[in-house]
């Protein structure tokens, strides 16, 4: 009876040690294993995720994104660190990032030696369950709708707005980070923390459960590191930058205590050419010390000649015919005298349409600004003589569908 009891104790012990372990295990499951498994990458070893990776639906997302981010390396984002590297002589420690969705690929691409990315949009942070709860099904489910919102971006370097309204939405992964989360593993990073963060209207984040009051601007923060294991931090917040949120708000006062920085503006929906937008575009003119931008960030005559350098790069072929009205003729002389570039970026997003523009702040004596460029492999061309230009035809618009790479091409 005793050695009975004795078994029976022991088989309790083993049972309680098992279910111990088992809710461990399942308080196990990093933000970086998680990031990994979206991005189709084997998490770690001793990770909750790995039985789901034993999903041939899993594994055939693991070899479409294999190829999809293959593409777009060889394709783009190698060339923009290239481009970065030869260019971009000395940069800040921060990069704002506004209209930027969950773009944090770019942003990285770009700016790979800042240290803090602040990315700002109309979309939710959201957030990400626990892959290793969601009922049957749930997980292709997710996994098929990470693949949708990102087929414009693997395709054409941008997200189309619209469209990813209803994708952020849907399903159990829901608001831009698990998009966030993808790009940050297949670019190599490793997620150390993710908590909640709000704004005040003075500018005062609050984390976690703080009380950060009524009407904050709400956002995520994500710690992580590169392959050189430096602690990096990304916020993302989801706030309307029209002036009139953007006067009451606290997100450019908790912008401002990060700059000076440098900002990155690509595929902005020409919302910096309209005048309800002009305390952002204050704000980075003011605040940054380089802006990388397509034709749609902001127009030529709010740049002051006496405080910025421009340096050109590819071809302004005008707006694309969604974006009536937006041709700048002084964008189109100023590229006359362009250097080429080997990359697609923004809305004319193939190599030989693409422009893009380097605004160099100047020291304030007006002189060229020698350590925010590199001189051997940037300078000014010589003026040409004036000419009217002439606009172009319009693009014509895509078609809806799957493109012949087999990724979705969706249009605003």
């Amino acid at each position: 009876m005793i050695q009975t009891l004795k078994l029976a104790a022991a088989a309790a012990a083993i049972l309680l040690a098992t279910a111990s372990g088992a809710a461990q295990a399942a308080e196990a499951v990093s933000a970086d294993d998680t990031a990994r498994f979206l991005a189709g990458m084997m998490p770690s070893a001793d990770s909750p995720l790995i039985p789901l990776t034993k999903d041939p639906l899993w594994q055939h997302h693991a070899r479409f994104f294999d190829a999809a981010f293959a593409q777009l390396e060889q394709r783009q984002i190698s060339k923009i660190r290239t481009w970065a590297d030869a260019n971009l002589a000395a940069s800040k420690s921060t990069v704002f990032y506004m209209f930027s969705g969950p773009d944090f690929l770019y942003a990285d691409a770009f700016y790979s030696k800042a240290t803090t990315y602040v990315l700002s949009a109309l979309e939710p942070p959201g957030s990400i369950p626990d892959l290793t709860k969601m009922p049957l099904g749930g997980v292709e489910a997710a996994l098929a709708n990470v693949e949708h919102s990102l087929g414009s971006i693997l395709s054409f370097s941008f997200f189309i707005t619209k469209k990813m309204k209803v994708d952020l939405l849907a399903g159990h992964l829901n608001g831009t980070l698990p998009i966030l989360y993808v790009f940050l593993a297949r670019s190599g990073k490793t997620i150390k923390n993710v908590s909640t963060v709000a704004l005040d209207d003075k500018g005062t984040a609050y984390f976690a459960n703080e009380n950060s009051g009524a009407n904050a601007t709400r956002g995520v923060r994500i710690v992580f590191a590169g392959s050189d294991g430096v602690e990096k931090t990304l916020y993302y917040f989801s706030t309307d930058l029209s002036d009139s949120s953007a006067r009451v708000t606290g997100f450019l006062k908790f912008c401002a205590t990060l700059a000076p920085g440098d900002s990155l503006i690509k595929s902005a929906s020409y919302l910096l050419h309209s005048g309800n937008f002009s305390v952002v575009r204050n704000f980075i003119l003011a605040h940054s010390e380089t802006i990388i931008q397509d034709d749609s960030g902001i127009p030529l005559g709010y740049y002051s000649p006496r405080n910025w350098q421009f340096f050109p790069f590819g071809r302004y072929a005008g707006p694309i015919a969604e974006f009536p009205n937006k041709y700048q003729e002084s964008y189109a002389e100023l590229f006359r005298r362009a250097r080429p570039i080997d990359f697609g970026i923004g809305y004319r997003w193939r190599s030989h349409e693409s422009n893009l523009l380097l605004s160099v702040r100047l020291p304030d004596d007006g002189s060229v600004a020698a350590d925010a460029t590199s001189s051997n492999d940037i300078s000014p061309a010589p003026p040409s003589r004036p000419k009217r230009a002439r606009k172009p035809p319009p693009a014509p618009a895509p078609v809806a569908g799957r493109s012949s790479q087999g990724l979705f091409w969706f249009f605003r």
